[in-house]
Parts: C-alpha cells; sequence; structure tokens
C-alpha cells in the first residue's frame, strides 16, 4: 500500500519509519515482558493481565499531523506525532499501574521524555490512564536510532471504557450527541468506582491471607 506521507529530500523512506518503529516495539515489549516474568519470580504474583502493541497507520498518522497544523511529511510525523507506536500494558489494580511505570522507568536504556497522568488528572470525557513517551535505542549495522514509543498503562475496566468510546467516537466521526458524552462519563465515574472498590477488596483479602499465615504459624509453634 502507498503511504500518503510525503518524502522530503534527506530522509529516509516510509518502509524504513516503519521498520525502526516496529523494531521499537518489540524492544520495549520484550522488556516490559521480562519485567512481568521477574516480578512473578520474586513476587509471586504478576501485575500485568495483557499487553497490545500496535503501529499507527498512515491514514491516522496524517489526520493526527493535519489536526495539529503540520503538513504530511516524513520529517514531521517523526518530530511531531510521538505515538506511532504504542503498547498498551493492562493490569488488574490502580496500584500496579504506578509499580509498572515505576519499573519501566529505571530502565537504563530507555529514556522517559514525557509523562501525562490521566488518572489523577482525567480527560474532560472520562478518560483515565497513564501515558509515558520513551525512547529506545534501535541499533543498525552502521547507526544507532533513538526511536519513540508510546506505553499506555490502564486497568482491565480503564481498557474497557476506552475501547468502548473510541468506537463509539469514530462511528460519529468525533461529534457524539450530547446525551452519549454525558452517558460516557457516567460510565467512566462507574469504572472509578468499580477499581477503587476491586483494589480495596483485593487489600483486604491480602491482609486476611497474611493474619491466616500468622495464626498458622503461632499455632505450629504452640503445637510444638
Amino acid at each position: 500500500m502507498e503511504s500518503p506521507i510525503e518524502f522530503s529530500e534527506g530522509v529516509d523512506g516510509w518502509d524504513t519509519i516503519i521498520f525502526l518503529y516496529n523494531s521499537a516495539l518489540k524492544e520495549v515489549g520484550t522488556k516490559i515482558e521480562i519485567l512481568s516474568d521477574e516480578f512473578q519470580h520474586v513476587h509471586h504474583y504478576n501485575p500485568i493481565e495483557y499487553i497490545k502493541r500496535r503501529i499507527k497507520t498512515p491514514e491516522s498518522i496524517v489526520k493526527k499531523l493535519r489536526k495539529n497544523g503540520y503538513e504530511s511529511t516524513i520529517d514531521n510525523m517523526v518530530n511531531h506525532v510521538k505515538d506511532i507506536a504504542g503498547i498498551r500494558v493492562v493490569c488488574s489494580f490502580t496500584s500496579d499501574i504506578y509499580r509498572i511505570a515505576e519499573m519501566i522507568g529505571k530502565q537504563n536504556d530507555l529514556t522517559v521524555i514525557s509523562v501525562k497522568d490521566y488518572i489523577k488528572n482525567p480527560k474532560p470525557s472520562g478518560y483515565k490512564s497513564y501515558h509515558m513517551i520513551v525512547t529506545v535505542p534501535i541499533f543498525l549495522s552502521d547507526r544507532v536510532v533513538d526511536t519513540k514509543v508510546e506505553i499506555q498503562i490502564r486497568t482491565i475496566a480503564m481498557d474497557f471504557w476506552a475501547s468502548l468510546e473510541h468506537k463509539i467516537y469514530y462511528k460519529f466521526e468525533g461529534n457524539a450527541p450530547e446525551y452519549i458524552s454525558r452517558d460516557l462519563q457516567e460510565c467512566a465515574d462507574m469504572v472509578s468506582r468499580l477499581d477503587a472498590k476491586m483494589l480495596s477488596l483485593n487489600e483486604a483479602i491480602l491482609e486476611a491471607k497474611a493474619a491466616q499465615e500468622a495464626q498458622a504459624r503461632m499455632d505450629a509453634v504452640d503445637a510444638g
């Protein structure tokens, strides 16, 4: 498929650029999977439910460039569209989000260039997620290219809401009726309450389990 992005002199072609972004996705995705495996090994608990990866389509890139007042060139695409390569990390609890973000931020060969916390500061629509833009070095045969990847971290409930919102607004091309936007906001509030309740329930389960284990140890000592 021919790209709608215009080429400018002195920059790599579309195929090379997409190769770099796909390589960056592999690098960052593998790092996150290793962190998840290590966490499972050390703590016997996996904070990550699943991971999704994607590259923006040429049409989506052009749409974003035009929305922000830029011409559709490779240079503008690389310099002004930070989420061409995207990884979505979905976890169970809100506490996991910040734990995962901290682990990613400590990777020596990843550079965090921006963070947007839409959990503490949701968008007007009700959207919640934790966004990180990182760069990862891609080692080619003749050079090293630092390539941007957007990482979105959210709970299962947040991901369900965001996916539904995207489908609804796609159908209306961003101009959904007011009552639909209002209902979506109400659903976002319900998602927030659900996440808070599930986190509280998980903490109560952990406390009860710890108390049971402590009691069992005491009973073993008394029996001895």
